[in-house]
């Protein structure tokens, strides 16, 4: 890291003077910054985000109610997700479709995960003059939680960008410190005549948690004992435990038209390539946990009697080879053929009497498939088929239809049937606990979704209707109390899933009030996929402007809520959520009391988080054994500088 620093610090100089540089023939090199100088203020189209499937946005300085619903750890509304008590831990997941599925199969620990930026999170950016943006957010207790981003063109059609996510938060309970890093560069390039077009990226995570298990004994959190105010006092299962996620990717997405001019039918030779490196681990020094007086071992018996150290690693390599007929009236045609190869190893085979369990998953599996897209006036759509043409069985079909009535009435309707491998860490796993030691064979999952979305001055509506066939899932198998053995399963039933989301922000002069609903029904003949049935929130606030207009101010107060159920339980072990039927949670209000400002393009934010926690009692809780987090005040800012 100390080496990308430097050759960071190296290179803006480098770029820098390479803007102001003469050509060849004596003249000024002319680049966005040259055609801008004409200008006081670059237009804001001229500052681009746009993803790999080539949505744009643009940059956004503003200081709105969504805003400060993304300012978090996440970078993002994480409206349906439920936080960990310590900044930096994993989300339980109250609404189910934010679920996205890949019908290839990924290496697993999905709970380690959500701060991890998985190819399709990436932006490219195309900017007129260089771009900085420095986030701050203090965390819990000791520690804070940064993101810094650099960007800028060298020229019209050459872009770069750099950015780093660090984060280190102590927590107030026991062995629960979480330390994160992100490391990201990105490029974006076309030729002038836009025959030859590049998105590549190099992203460098690695996330470590200290792993208390949950408290141990669940009275003594929600007593009105004074002595436990202090979270450090309550017991919790594991006391040196920590789990480690380390994964890099190298990425590029290229398209070369094949005739030299664009007209109004072109050919293109298009071609992505994705090589990612996984590395899990969990360490426990100390096997045996004290409940009380009581000595248990939290996750059965093990073979190793101390210092467990168990690693799980993975390889990734995905090639995807296409041919793109553009005609200007008709779209694009593409027809593809892709080649996936994976590798999910241990150093050892384990031979027991009543299984062996292999060293390895190998994965090579090759598909074919064509797309269908269409731009035309208020009309855009986009059709993916693809299927498997070697052993493994999986396909995928995905049809998405948006149509702009006007600036006021968008509708988007979706579609996806997929015939998706089990992950990895499904099929394989070994550890030194006994019990989370498995080789598996699972049926292919069937998920067909529905998806319609509405948007209107009256409401925004998201609907999503969902079968599931084969679902895999993670189940506890203890026998004892306080033991907690997962295994993996697969559900022979059916699932029908529903989901209706409604939003709507309504003003009055200076007065805001925002409301999001979302209604969710399932219906299984067992408790498999556990989800609350209504989740809200409702935030009022006020803007106004002070000092001449010098000063933006915004404070308001949020409500989050959602009904009781039987929500999922964390396991440290394998790094992923399980399905449990005996502790539901919920039913529980949170009240944050926010106070934001805007100073040019510098906003601050002052959160007093959880608020009303003294007065509601200790029934607040993220998972059945990790309480939701307590009234915390914590500040930050985003700092947007650019010529």
């Amino acid at each position: 890291m100390r080496i990308l620093f430097f050759l960071y610090c190296l290179f803006i100089p480098v770029v820098l003077f390479a803007q102001g540089q003469i050509g060849p023939e004596g003249n000024t090199h002319k680049s966005i910054l040259d055609k801008i100088k004409k200008d006081t203020v670059a237009p804001i189209d001229q500052y681009r985000f746009i993803s790999i499937e080539r949505d744009t946005t643009y940059l956004d300085t503003s200081l709105t109610i969504q805003r400060e619903y993304s300012f978090n750890y996440l970078r993002k509304d994480n409206f349906g997700l439920l936080a960990f008590p310590n900044e930096g831990q994993t989300y339980n997941t109250l609404q189910y479709s934010l679920t996205k599925y890949s019908p290839y199969p990924e290496m697993g620990f999905k709970a380690k995960h959500f701060g991890f930026l998985e190819a399709y999170d990436v932006k490219y950016s195309s900017v007129a003059t260089p771009v900085t943006e420095l986030y701050y957010k203090s965390t819990m207790t000791k520690g804070q939680s940064v993101d810094s981003f650099f960007t800028l063109n060298m020229t019209p059609g050459l872009n770069f960008s750099i950015g780093y996510r660090g984060l280190r938060s102590e927590g107030k309970y026991i062995n629960q410190l979480a330390s994160t890093g992100s490391f990201r560069f990105t490029t974006n390039y076309h030729t002038k005549n836009l025959r030859y077009q590049l998105k590549a990226h190099f992203v460098s995570h690695d996330i470590l948690n200290e792993e208390n298990g949950g408290i141990t004994t669940i009275s003594d959190f929600e007593s009105a004992d004074v002595r436990f105010t202090n979270r450090q006092r309550l017991e919790v299962y594991l006391t040196d435990a920590e789990s480690f996620l380390k994964g890099k990717r190298v990425f590029f997405d290229h398209l070369f038209r094949v005739n030299p001019k664009g007209g109004n039918n072109n050919l293109y030779v298009a071609h992505q390539f994705n090589y990612e490196n996984k590395f899990f681990q969990y360490k426990q020094p100390t096997v045996s946990s004290t409940v009380g007086s009581e000595v248990v071992n939290r996750f059965g018996d093990s073979y190793a009697t101390s210092s467990i150290v168990d690693d799980t690693r993975y390889n990734k390599m995905y090639n995807k080879a296409g041919l793109v007929y553009e005609n200007i009236s008709l779209g694009k045609f593409q027809f593809f053929i892709d080649d996936y190869r994976s590798n999910y190893y241990y150093n050892q085979i384990l031979i027991r009497d009543d299984k062996t369990i292999p060293a390895s998953l190998v994965r090579n599996i090759n598909s074919a498939g064509g797309q269908y897209e269409y731009q035309k006036d208020k009309w855009k759509g986009n059709f993916l088929v693809s299927r498997s043409i070697t052993n493994q069985s999986l396909s995928n079909i995905n049809a998405q239809l948006n149509y702009d009535l006007n600036d006021d009435y968008q509708f988007t309707f979706g579609y996806q049937n997929l015939n998706k491998l089990p992950n990895d860490n499904y099929n394989l796993y070994q550890s030194s606990f006994v019990g989370y030691n498995w080789s598996e064979n699972f049926n292919n999952e069937k998920i067909n979704a529905l998806t319609g979305t509405v948007m209107s001055p009256w409401i925004t509506a998201d609907v999503q209707l969902s079968t599931l066939k084969d679902h895999l899932y993670f189940k506890d198998v203890a026998t004892l109390n306080n033991q907690q053995i997962i295994a993996p399963s697969q559900y022979a039933g059916t699932i029908n899933y529903i989901s209706v989301k409604l939003s709507k922000e309504f003003k009055f002069g200076k007065f805001g009030f925002d409301n999001t609903v979302l209604y969710q029904k399932v219906g299984q003949q067992d408790n498999i996929l556990n989800v609350p049935e209504l989740v809200t929130r409702n935030t009022i606030y006020i803007n106004d402007y002070f000092f001449k207009k010098a000063l933006f101010f915004q404070a308001g107060i949020t409500l989050n809520y959602f009904t009781k159920y039987l929500a999922n339980e964390y396991n440290p072990v394998i790094g992923e959520f399980f399905v449990q039927n005996t502790k539901s949670i919920g039913n529980f209000p949170t009240v944050d009391f926010f106070i934001n400002t805007k100073i040019q393009r510098t906003r601050i934010y002052l959160k007093a988080e959880h608020f009303n926690s003294a007065v509601t009692g200790n029934n607040f809780y993220s998972s059945p054994n990790n309480p939701y987090r307590d009234f915390t005040v914590r500040f930050g800012l985003i700092w947007n500088f650019f010529n």
